[in-house]
């Protein structure tokens, strides 16, 4: 019959069934990693495509040479959800804005928002943002373009739902001032 000494030091020399130990130690740690990676990489990815197409929005919209009509703005609002992932809820907004240096103020000269989802903007409530706003010439014409993209990660690693918001000002390139159809712009 051995010892006690003697079955302990066996029992500790022993190594059968480490790697069975070490998996259950490791494998937990190793699955939230590359759910936490999958979970960071998506969001990532998800900001980079609700920029850009905020931003391809705000560019189309510079570009029009004809009064936009009345649907234009729906349209763009389709655009956006076209350019992101389609499980992700879109918000837009697109104001017209000009620039009064008499005033001294900036003026709403409309503002759309396809379903009344972003409540448009007005003249007074646009001077809360005007901080935002580059500098202008007078009579100078910008167009903001909103855009909110909801963000839900797939799983849980730390990351919690988001807002992805885009303000976006951007010249018109052709006309001097982008107009809706049937209204005056000045």
């Amino acid at each position: 019959m051995r010892s006690p000494n003697e079955m302990l030091r066996r029992f500790c020399r022993d190594e059968t069934g480490t790697i069975i130990a070490e998996a259950v130690i490791v494998l937990p740690m190793m699955l939230w990693a590359y759910l936490a990676l999958f979970v960071y990489w998506d969001a990532y990815r998800s900001v980079n495509a609700a920029q850009k197409a905020a931003y391809t929005i705000a560019d189309v919209v510079s570009r029009e040479k004809v009064p936009l009509p009345a649907n234009y703005i729906n349209g763009l609002r389709n655009t956006m959800r076209y350019l992101i992932d389609r499980d992700q809820e879109v918000k837009i907004r697109v104001t017209s804005i000009s620039y009064s240096a008499v005033d001294g103020e900036f003026k709403v000269e409309w503002s759309r928002s396809p379903d009344n989802a972003m409540t448009p903007l007005t003249t007074l409530s646009l001077q809360t943002m005007k901080s935002r706003i580059p500098n202008m010439a007078d009579g100078d014409s910008v167009v903001l373009v909103e855009t909110e993209v909801y963000y839900t990660p797939a799983f849980n690693v730390g990351l919690t739902d988001e807002v992805l918001k885009q303000f976006i000002i951007t010249r018109p390139r052709v006309l001097p001032k982008i107009c809706l159809v049937g209204m005056v712009c000045s």
